[in-house]
């Protein structure tokens, strides 16, 4: 945990900016796997963390805004849960660590909701992603399954949001934590990798990089010779010469703070000439669209100009062809680069995607397209000093999707079809990095994990010898 302070400073704010009624943070419960003692890996709600820091499954909070109170709901550890689980703190002790002084039985948290109610308080809470969650809720507001997310608070969602945007300083020192155990894990699979070896077996090796860093993966490892399907999980494929792999992965810090990053090698200790020209073609626009990250500059925008010149790089190579910038609105470019350019990042790999993306990556002025590739750019909106944001350009080959435009000849005054056919085993390659946007521009936080030609294939040289 930070210290007792951050947290109260925190639910003070959150206080300030709902303004009336009662605030209710659900924690998560542990889940089964097979059966009902055998659970997955707990994992706090992100949202319930940051403004309390307890990392213990089924707590609840109450921020009573119109009198200034707050409350722990929760159970005492009883003789079984000792014997199985070892000592845990007292519901008291750990509500004191989070600055809070009073704590309740779980039991009585439905009845003071519904006192609350009777006041004709208005009851604050945020959509839930699990269904635990809903059930849950469901039972505490005495309301239908179906009625649960219609009574969920925008002024809550839009507060929370307001303030896990802008990182503080504990918070960047711990994002820097987990890009470095991240960076790691990357080497790891860099220097692991060779052809007849498993998907599945590097990515072991990536994991063991996570966990023994002190926390865990921040989502399921991305670990692929068919770089070209965008969440491709690592499975029992063999790595094959002559082709890239494709590592999407990061870690996340005992305190649950997440790295993303992507890097593309070969498995074989260089790049053939056109996966290394298809390579160069995504670092620049990595690294054009990187140098225009700063405040108050759309990030769609940063989204376009690396769609741009990824059209350049292609146009180049003679697979476009035409007007970059006119291809670019037309949409031509979705071809090859059919998702968004980044998103945000914190407690959650994808920050807070959870209470819903027009909120944490658009605003009220400011829709969310449904065009094809657009519709899938998660951040859009305005950047802002504190924001932790990912940059990850990438070009997919994708043949299905390449079969169905060539028959309809679509956007051909940008695209020249006949020399699609060379693409269709080439698969896919995508850089990503992570960056804190500053007072004047950004600063790049994986600062250790190579990213040109040169530097990659000199670790698989080695890697190999």
């Amino acid at each position: 945990m930070f210290s007792k302070e951050i947290y109260i400073n925190r639910r003070n704010q959150l206080k300030s900016l709902v303004g009336s009624g009662i605030i209710l943070l659900i924690g998560n419960e542990q889940s089964s796997m097979s059966f009902k003692d055998n659970w997955y890996p707990f994992r706090q709600d992100s949202s319930f963390l940051y403004f309390t820091g307890l990392d213990t499954p089924a707590l609840a909070a109450i921020i009573d805004v119109d009198n200034n109170t707050e409350i722990i709901f929760g159970e005492e550890s009883g003789v079984d849960d000792i014997i199985w689980n070892g000592h845990t703190p007292s519901l008291k002790e750990m509500a004191e660590r989070s600055g809070c002084s009073t704590t309740k039985p779980f039991n009585e948290l439905k009845s003071f909701i519904k006192n609350a109610a009777d006041r004709h308080q208005s009851i604050h809470y945020l959509p839930p992603y699990r269904p635990e969650q809903a059930l849950l809720l469901s039972h505490l507001l005495s309301t239908p399954l179906t009625g649960v997310d219609a009574g969920v608070s925008t002024i809550l969602i839009q507060a929370i949001v307001s303030l896990r945007s802008i990182k503080g300083k504990e918070e960047v020192e711990e994002i820097k934590k987990a890009v470095a155990i991240s960076e790691a894990l990357h080497l790891t699979g860099m220097r692991e990798s060779r052809a007849g070896l498993t998907e599945a077996h590097v990515a072991g090796l990536v994991q063991s990089v996570a966990i023994s860093g002190g926390g865990n993966l921040s989502f399921p490892t991305i670990l692929t010779t068919h770089g070209e399907i965008l969440h491709n999980h690592y499975g029992n494929h063999i790595l094959p010469p002559g082709k890239m792999v494709l590592l999407d992965a990061g870690a996340e810090t005992a305190m649950h703070y997440a790295g993303d990053l992507t890097r593309t090698f070969p498995v074989d200790a260089a790049f053939t000439s056109l996966q290394k020209d298809v390579y160069n073609i995504v670092l620049n626009a990595l690294q054009t669209a990187a140098a225009a990250v700063q405040p108050g500059k759309l990030f769609k925008d940063i989204h376009l100009l690396a769609a741009t010149k990824l059209t350049e790089g292609l146009t180049a190579l003679g697979l476009m062809k035409g007007d970059a910038k006119e291809a670019v609105a037309a949409g031509a470019h979705t071809l090859f680069f059919q998702c968004g350019l980044g998103h945000m990042m914190g407690l959650d790999v994808h920050d807070m995607e959870n209470l819903g993306e027009q909120y944490v990556g658009y605003t009220p002025e400011m829709k969310k397209s449904t065009e094809f590739g657009l519709k899938s750019l998660r951040l859009a909106k305005a950047l802002e000093a504190g924001y932790v944001v990912t940059v990850e350009p990438g070009l997919y080959f994708i043949p299905e999707l390449m079969d169905i435009w060539a028959a309809e000849k679509k956007l051909s005054q940008f695209i020249n079809y006949d020399q699609l056919p060379a693409f269709r085993d080439f698969g896919g390659i995508r850089i990503e990095d992570d960056y804190l946007v500053t007072p004047t521009g950004s600063e790049l936080l994986s600062t250790s994990l190579p990213r040109t030609v040169p530097e990659i294939e000199a670790i698989r040289q080695k890697a190999l010898a």
